[in-house]
């Protein structure tokens, strides 16, 4: 029996992330496996790893403190965050576990953990009673020990990526593939003798070192590489995913990054005409150009706060079809109400060749119809007196048409509306801003928020 506290600093809002070995460590590790088995009380419990060199060691700590837990652990090796689901939800598992630091600089590691149906454990559920368990470190001892089992999951997975599209009507399109050296090129490799498309590879080898930069394409200093190839090799999609491809980012034929909100319009479009009248669930940084897809295709649209445990308890609550945030998480009813970065762009390029047209096409009336900022990121003392700064000063200049606190502040005027929220991972704020269809608009609002916050900034 463990005794002594230790420091939890790397429980997060919705996971567990921290610098390796100072926040996050193999004793950590191994008491959260302990944790985990107390608080579920899993019989089976799924568990994969990315490719960070620490991800190894941090994953062998964790299934050896299931096992003494009295948990048996499937071992998934290495694989992205999805597939932990996939097996959880497939298998009808008791959890599930992936060890990984997605997007985070190279020192870091983390965890994300579900439990049956791969239902989030987050801070709202879970994480702070597990996080207690890990500070204390006093277990029960258990009356059995479990073992580590290997469990070949992928050529399901597989099977199930390709139920989401018609087979017989793609096109042989050419689309360029940026795995950034994560894990997504494992099943890419796997997904390409099923498809008819010419994979162009980039990065497509999985290097814990990451010798071209961590994996995350919403930086801009990131998209070149994809966006370059796309215009060298004349392909018709570039594509790219960050550390545990959770997350899908789309280049047009022009090599054009496109914002991941207006992929939330375009799926949320595309499903609903099988489903006429299903729910579907929105963030609330951009809303009105899905809104107004949503509405056309005689759906019902729901917002939700920011976040993948408050996505997926809300589809959940409201049986909706799909959610999607325009960070380029998108989820789906059909995988456990789970995000993934596979589903995306097989129904994305299932569009393309039905409709004959390239993705510029799809989009470009309601990038039009609907400018936005991109998301800014500001670092302040405090956050919360800019946000009450920023209304107050709005309230008295303008009609405010609506205003909620769903998540942060967002007030709609009549041509334009914005978001100011306070991240939940990091100690930023960030803000967003749309208007209907003017651009100078929405840039000039944009900028006279900026120019409200400065001077408050560190």
């Amino acid at each position: 029996m463990t005794e002594k506290t230790i420091s939890t600093a790397c429980f997060k809002a919705y996971d567990i992330r921290g610098r390796v070995p100072d926040e996050l460590n193999e004793e950590l590790a191994y008491r959260l496996g302990r944790a985990f088995a107390v608080f579920i009380k899993p019989k089976k419990v799924a568990v994969g790893r990315d490719v960070r060199p620490s991800s190894q060691a941090l994953a062998t700590a964790l299934s050896r403190g299931l096992n003494d837990g009295g948990a048996d652990v499937l071992d998934l090796g290495l694989c992205g965050t999805e597939e932990v689901y996939f097996a959880t939800f497939n298998y009808r598992l008791d959890g599930g576990i992936m060890v990984t630091a997605s997007h985070n600089p190279g020192d870091y590691n983390g965890m994300k953990l579900v439990r049956h149906e791969s239902r989030p454990l987050s801070g709202d559920y879970g994480l702070p009673q597990i996080e207690e368990l890990v500070k204390v470190g006093q277990f029960p001892d258990s009356l059995t020990c479990g073992r580590v089992t290997p469990l070949d999951f992928r050529p399901a997975y597989i099977k199930h990526l390709l139920g989401y599209i018609d087979l017989d009507c793609l096109k042989p399109l050419k689309v360029v593939v940026n795995a950034g050296n994560g894990c997504a090129g494992v099943v890419l490799d796997e997904l390409e003798a099923h498809l008819p498309f010419t994979l162009i590879k980039l990065l497509n080898e999985p290097d814990g070192s990451f010798p071209h930069g961590i994996p995350n394409p919403l930086l801009p200093e990131n998209r070149s590489l994809t966006s370059q190839a796309v215009i060298k090799h004349q392909a018709d999609v570039g594509l790219a995913w960050d550390g545990d491809f959770d997350r899908c980012f789309f280049f047009d034929e022009h090599g054009r990054f496109i914002e991941g909100y207006y992929i939330v319009g375009l799926l949320a479009e595309n499903l609903l005409t099988n489903h006429p009248g299903a729910n579907i669930v929105h963030d609330p940084r951009l809303t009105w150009n899905t809104i107004e897809l949503v509405s056309e295709n005689r759906g019902q649209a729901h917002v939700s706060r920011t976040g993948h445990a408050f996505i997926k308890d809300k589809m959940r609550e409201l049986d909706a079809l799909y959610g999607g945030e325009m960070s380029a998480h998108h989820y789906f009813k059909d995988f456990s109400y789970c995000d993934s970065g596979m589903i995306p762009w097989l129904l994305v390029l299932e569009l393309i060749s039905k409709s004959g047209r390239s993705l510029s096409e799809l989009v470009d009336e309601r990038i039009r119809r609907f400018p936005v900022s991109g998301e800014i990121n500001l670092r302040l003392d405090d956050p919360q007196a800019a946000i009450a700064m920023v209304e107050k000063y709005f309230s008295e200049r303008e009609e405010v048409k609506e205003r909620y606190r769903i998540d942060g502040l967002s007030l709609e005027f009549a041509d334009w509306r914005f978001n100011l929220r306070s991240s939940n991972t990091e100690p930023l704020l960030r803000l967003n801003v749309e208007s209907r269809g003017d651009r100078e608009l929405m840039e000039s609002k944009t900028k006279e928020i900026l120019d409200l916050l400065k001077g408050l900034g560190k």
